[in-house]
């Protein structure tokens, strides 16, 4: 099993420590003083991110799940057509400088004066600046994923006007925040530690499988496994992957399941999870599974997404890969352009 001495010998920028202070940093993200956000008449709300930022989308987008709010997720270049006066566009780049998102937040001031921009600066504090737009300026810590906690939690107090959460549900999922760190942080690597022993698990390549409500739970193991340990990873929804997916379990393969469950999942969802594993047992194919906290779904999704972060971390020193430089990513960034792109010309 992995030792704090091989920990803080691969993660030499230390992202461990600020995983080690979440809880801390979701806490006073969420108490900072910010001036609310309010638009009326809003029946669509547009998230705008990539990577990190985008999985925030997703998670306010199973958060509005039960509502009649309309969510739409963009990650990419183009606003949805469906964009009207009655829009509101989120728009979040820890850097302030993403591509996708400039362009999108460009297209977004002909259609909707309905905009928010969440950043740690760059180029969309410029262009907020210079077009009146609603804008919040949240401190990068670290990186931006590990600015998960920082961006996620100032939204939630931003927007506690809109989201459809009351203050103990933040609460409580902050408290269930700080009990998690004392089970899965660094001063705890122990066999008790669930995010050490899905690091274990891992060896080859993962197949995270997904109810629709935790698909940024998903999402973000497969981010996080690709941008930390850089290793593949492949995700699917567990009742699609019921109609083409489980085939290919039929022939030998290094891919490995994670089953990431629901405390409060559908009862036909609970089925489904029933009869795979009945058919891993039955096929002798080894699994892991993580199962939610019996609480609300802002705190089932942010403690779960706070184990599997972790786990990629341990993973990463496991297989001896400092987790925090990106270079693959930055070459990409400058390699291409940073030209706004028009879908109506």
């Amino acid at each position: 099993m992995l030792d704090i001495t091989e920990l803080q010998k691969y993660d030499t920028q230390e992202m461990y420590k600020v995983y080690d202070q979440w809880a801390t940093i979701a806490k006073n993200s969420y108490m900072t003083k910010f001036e609310s956000l309010s638009f009326e008449n809003i029946d669509h709300i547009v998230f705008v991110g990539m990577g990190g930022s985008g999985t925030i989308g997703d998670l306010f987008s199973s958060i509005f799940s039960q509502t009649d709010i309309h969510i739409s997720i963009v990650k990419g270049y183009f606003l949805p057509k469906t964009v009207d006066k009655n829009t509101l566009v989120i728009v979040t780049s820890i850097s302030g400088n993403t591509v996708e998102v400039i362009n999108v937040l460009k297209q977004s001031l002909k259609h909707t004066s309905k905009i928010a921009c969440f950043t740690a600066g760059g180029k969309i504090e410029t262009m907020c600046k210079s077009n009146n737009i609603t804008y919040y300026n949240i401190p990068k810590i670290h990186s931006p994923r590990a600015s998960f906690t920082a961006f996620l939690y100032s939204m939630l107090n931003i927007m506690k006007n809109i989201i459809p959460l009351t203050e103990n549900d933040v609460l409580d999922s902050i408290a269930e925040l700080s009990e998690t760190c004392t089970k899965i942080c660094s001063s705890n690597i122990t066999k008790s530690n669930i995010a050490l022993l899905l690091c274990d698990y891992i060896s080859g390549i993962p197949l995270i499988y997904y109810p629709f409500g935790l698909k940024p739970v998903a999402t973000r193991l497969k981010n996080c496994l690709q941008e930390n340990a850089k290793t593949h990873a492949i995700t699917e929804n567990i009742i699609e992957a019921s109609h083409n997916g489980i085939t290919a379990w039929e022939k030998p393969t290094v891919v490995q399941p994670i089953l990431i469950k629901g405390f409060h999942d559908n009862k036909k969802t609970k089925e489904r999870w029933s009869v795979w594993e009945k058919y891993f047992q039955n096929n002798n194919i080894n699994f892991f599974s993580l199962c939610s906290r019996d609480s609300n779904i802002l705190s089932k999704i942010i403690n779960m997404i706070y184990i599997v972060d972790y786990a990629t971390i341990y993973y990463s020193a496991k297989i001896k890969v400092d987790p925090s430089p990106v270079e693959s990513i930055m070459y990409v960034k400058k390699n291409i352009s940073d030209e706004t792109i028009d879908p109506d010309e």
